[in-house]
């Protein structure tokens, strides 16, 4: 008898799960509690998987040998706590994934900067000639294409709830970019938990594989510090200090070694701006070097790398005022880097689903900010925040109704900054429909 794989989850990752389990021969079930993307279905229908959507028949899925559960389904969820309690496997697409391929792994984790990273580590395998792939919560299933490609190389950026769903997985070069506060509300609202999960990156990794990180930051280094000794290899990329291997930042030009390779990068041929797209260039370089990618290849792309959607992206101007889409800064670390790299004066639009925000560190880049508009269904803890801080705080519950309110308040040569330091699942799907809306309307409104 067949081994019974239960899907939880009918999103991107759970429908390539669905196909790979189908395609190694198991007795396949997807289950959502919600509605399933009807492009989604389609693909689930074309190879033959069971699906339910709208619930959870328990019956069925306590049956199951083994669970892959949605990053995006928390552990307390009652379907998850009868799993645990019945003592059934549940684990992530990544851990599940890792079993059917050959293929070496850069995988990339951090609360800020992965995306950037990941995407800019991609590039520069892809021209190298590198026969990869692009995959985790950027890109197509990791499972999918297992299932379906055949690539020697995967580039996977891993969210802190991937990472706690593998067991087995190995990273072939680890990249850890930072450990700031982050979906605490998944951890307890403990960032000991949170930390210790995203140095989970580095499980089972042994003396052939790379572990990546940025050594200016307090909490990695004190997980270093009081963590049992690993047998990878560390590459830690500073621009505060002078590593013999890894990655410096010296005279404006990016100096990085990897055993007897070096790579120099000149910060000022780079498209990308400010110093947290520094850190992502030396950690996609640094990952790149341990691959095995020539270092003047490396060069080149980072230098001619334009940057990812929805993070720090300019979508256009009205009446003399430019309209940034920050979409993915969703924690207020992210929206540090993006209003420390701004220059002009700042109409900000914040706010959503408030994973916890200390708003604090933001408090030094008052001065740039003219006015702040919240757009969310509870906006409360932000009003509360920087009322009496900035000179103009507003409260909206529509993304027109903010990006109205923004528009009368700026002046030419200002900036519109969708910045939120907060989830979306308030008013959108996720962080790129928020993006994607905001461009929408510049563009319909521009003049």
């Amino acid at each position: 008898m067949s081994k019974k794989i239960v899907i939880l989850g009918g999103g991107i990752s759970g429908y390539g799960s669905a196909i790979l389990a189908k395609k190694e021969g198991f007795e396949v079930f997807l289950s959502d509690m919600g509605a399933i993307d009807p492009k989604y279905k389609a693909r689930l229908d074309e190879w033959g998987v069971p699906y339910e959507e709208g619930g959870h028949t328990e019956e069925r899925i306590l049956q199951a040998d083994e669970v892959i559960k949605s990053p995006g389904i928390p552990d307390k969820a009652p379907i998850v706590k009868a799993l645990a309690k019945k003592g059934v496997p549940v684990i992530s697409e990544i851990e599940f994934a890792g079993r059917y391929t050959a293929a070496k792994t850069i995988c990339i984790t951090g609360s800020n900067g992965k995306t950037t990273t990941t995407t800019l580590a991609y590039q520069i395998l892809r021209d190298a000639g590198f026969n990869v792939g692009l995959g985790g919560n950027i890109g197509e299933s990791f499972a999918y294409q297992v299932a379906t490609e055949s690539f020697d190389w995967y580039v996977l950026e891993l969210s802190s709830f991937q990472l706690d769903g593998m067991r087995d997985f190995r990273a072939d070069v680890a990249v850890l970019m930072n450990i700031t506060p982050d979906h605490l509300d998944r951890y307890n609202h403990s960032m000991e938990l949170y930390a210790a999960s995203k140095m989970g990156i580095t499980r089972n990794q042994g003396l052939d594989d790379s572990f990546i990180f940025c050594a200016d930051d307090p909490v990695t280094q004190k997980m270093l510090t009081e963590s049992e000794p690993r047998l990878h290899r560390r590459l830690p990329f500073t621009v505060k200090s002078r590593p013999v291997q890894g990655a410096r930042l010296e005279d404006g030009v990016i100096r990085a070694k990897v055993g007897g390779k070096t790579l120099k990068i000149d910060t000022a041929k780079m498209h990308i701006r400010g110093i947290h797209n520094i850190y992502n260039a030396m950690a996609a370089g640094l990952a790149a070097m341990a691959a095995g990618v020539k270092p003047e290849s490396i060069s080149r792309t980072v230098e001619s790398f334009e940057g990812v959607e929805h993070r720090l992206q300019r979508v256009g101007e009205i009446d003399g005022v430019e309209y940034v889409n920050d979409s993915k800064a969703t924690n207020v670390d992210a929206v540090w880097y993006a209003l420390e790299s701004v220059t002009k004066p700042v109409v900000w639009i914040a706010g959503g689903t408030d994973k916890g925000n200390d708003y604090e560190p933001l408090y030094e880049f008052v001065p740039k900010i003219k006015a702040l508009v919240c757009m969310g269904v509870n906006n409360e803890k932000l009003v509360k925040a920087f009322r009496g801080r900035v000179d103009e705080v507003h409260s909206t519950a529509t993304l027109d109704d903010a990006m109205a309110r923004a528009r009368k308040l700026a002046r030419p040569g200002d900036v519109v900054l969708l910045s939120p330091a907060c989830a979306s699942f308030d008013l959108f799907d996720n962080y790129e429909h928020r993006g994607r809306m905001f461009a929408q309307w510049v563009d319909k409104n521009k003049s």
